[in-house]
């Protein structure tokens, strides 16, 4: 039987025994692959409090306002990290002996991985993509080229693109020589079609006393806004549904009314509650009934 890794610290910390996940972790973090861990479900570890639905202002590479000094594996992706001090330590400790499985960022190490959930799905990737490395999944394959790119879900029936701001779990090496991301690829992307948006209207809202903006035209107030709504659908472990539904409310409620959000913005929300198992359909009900339910 193989007898667990010990880690090797500096002295005065009293050394760990690895569990296979962290030893998978830190044999891609020596290959600079940034990596965090998955609990029960494929999903990360939910936010701390000080955390929770983006209080802190989220981690600098966000692109939310204000960063975060929290050394707990929050925020999802963007807590991916190649540092091996981090990844040992007793912060993540709990974490680690709780995870199910490993999860890395492939934008954050240059990759793009094109998600083919069946094979109807891999027999269009044979015949419409460059071949590249593939790796098995339960139920379809990934196929890895060498390049970053926006990420998207959807794209097409069963094809999902994971890159850059998404997390992606780690099934091994797979096999095949790794191909330079293709144009064909980055079409994916530009071609999604964009998702409802909500109906245009003018309101007059009086400005603050002192004559200050309206903060719902202020960037950052904006741009929190929906950072916390992304990681309120992300961190929703039961009633999925009614989460998407009730978040896409309190978003329309606050920003839907001044005429600040974009196509870009909702399609954030609706990438997020794909990540869930939403559907299409799924989304543009919730956001429909939300629309109806406040009058816009």
């Amino acid at each position: 039987m193989t007898q667990p890794t010990p880690i090797r610290r500096a002295p005065g910390h009293r050394p760990r025994l690895l569990n296979a996940h962290l030893r998978t972790a830190l044999d891609l973090a020596a290959r600079g692959v940034p990596v965090l861990p998955l609990r029960a479900g494929k999903v990360p570890f939910g936010n701390c409090p000080a955390c929770r639905d983006n209080a802190c202002g989220g981690r600098p590479n966000m692109k939310t306002p204000g960063p975060c000094e929290c050394p707990r594996p929050c925020h999802a992706w963007a807590a991916a990290t190649a540092d091996p001090d981090v990844l040992t330590g007793p912060v993540w400790a709990s974490a680690w002996q709780q995870a199910q499985a490993v999860a890395y960022h492939p934008g954050g190490t240059g990759l793009t991985i094109v998600d083919l959930d069946h094979a109807d799905a891999v027999t269009w990737a044979r015949r419409e993509l460059p071949t590249t490395r593939a790796v098995p999944t339960t139920r379809g394959q990934h196929w890895i080229y060498q390049g970053a790119m926006p990420s998207a879900n959807a794209v097409r029936d069963g094809v999902d693109v994971k890159s850059t701001m998404v997390y992606a779990r780690w099934l091994g090496p797979g096999t095949g020589t790794m191909t330079a991301l293709p144009e064909a690829v980055r079409a994916l992307v530009a071609k999604t079609p964009s998702p409802v948006r909500p109906a245009q209207h003018s309101v007059s809202a009086p400005a603050p006393a002192g004559g200050g903006a309206c903060p719902h035209r202020t960037p950052a107030y904006l741009a929190r806004g929906i950072a916390m709504a992304e990681q309120r659908i992300t961190d929703a472990t039961s009633a999925v549904h009614a989460t998407v539904y009730r978040t896409f409310l309190a978003v329309l409620d606050t920003h839907g009314r001044c005429g600040c959000l974009t196509d870009a913005h909702v399609g954030r929300l609706y990438a997020a509650a794909r990540a869930k198992g939403e559907t299409v359909r799924h989304c543009n009900d919730a956001w429909t009934n939300a629309l109806t339910r406040l009058g816009l």
